[in-house]
């Protein structure tokens, strides 16, 4: 299975907690977070307890400082391990709350959604196979959120202040 190490520190100094599971509360394990090592799977990191608040995409590799994350901050208080996936992916993202106005259905990566969607607002979809990641900004910059298969009648579902998406990739990193 996956691991991850959490250091309060930069460059991997201080308190540190190792995972090699979702956790959904980690303040009792550390005060802060300023460096990660991702040893093994591909990781999800919450910025609050319970899933919540910014999230932070984690591949395999070492971020000594939280601008290697993109971090806005250096909160950390919940992970989740994406689980290992090969087969296909599918998506079908939909204009307006409840599945409603223009959709497009989506199986690969799109750096632009603006440029093949024709909009900026995606509010609902609707995830068939596979997990995704949807960026804030096109060219996968900016806040992300992690979708898993389900359906998502609503933006804040998925923990967006915002309907506004620029971009979606594909997850298919395996341990």
């Amino acid at each position: 299975m996956g691991k991850i190490i959490f250091y309060e520190d930069r460059n991997f100094q201080g308190r540190h907690y190792e995972c090699s599971s979702d956790c959904a509360e980690m303040n009792n394990h550390f005060s802060r977070c300023n460096s990660i090592k991702v040893e093994s799977g591909c990781w999800v990191a919450y910025e609050k307890a319970n899933f919540s608040g910014y999230q932070y995409m984690l591949n395999k590799g070492e971020y000594p400082d939280y601008q290697r994350w993109a971090g806005f901050n250096d909160c950390i208080r919940s992970c989740r391990m994406v689980p290992p996936y090969r087969g296909n992916y599918r998506m079908k993202i939909y204009e307006r709350s409840d599945f409603g106005g223009q959709n497009m259905e989506v199986m690969e990566d799109c750096p632009d959604l603006h440029e093949r969607f024709h909009s900026k607002d995606i509010s609902s979809a609707n995830v068939m196979e596979g997990y995704w990641i949807l960026h804030e900004h096109p060219h996968y910059r900016g806040r992300q959120y992690f979708l898993h298969p389900g359906e998502y009648r609503r933006h804040s579902e998925w923990g967006s202040n915002s309907s506004t998406i620029g971009s979606l990739r594909r997850i298919t990193e395996t341990p």
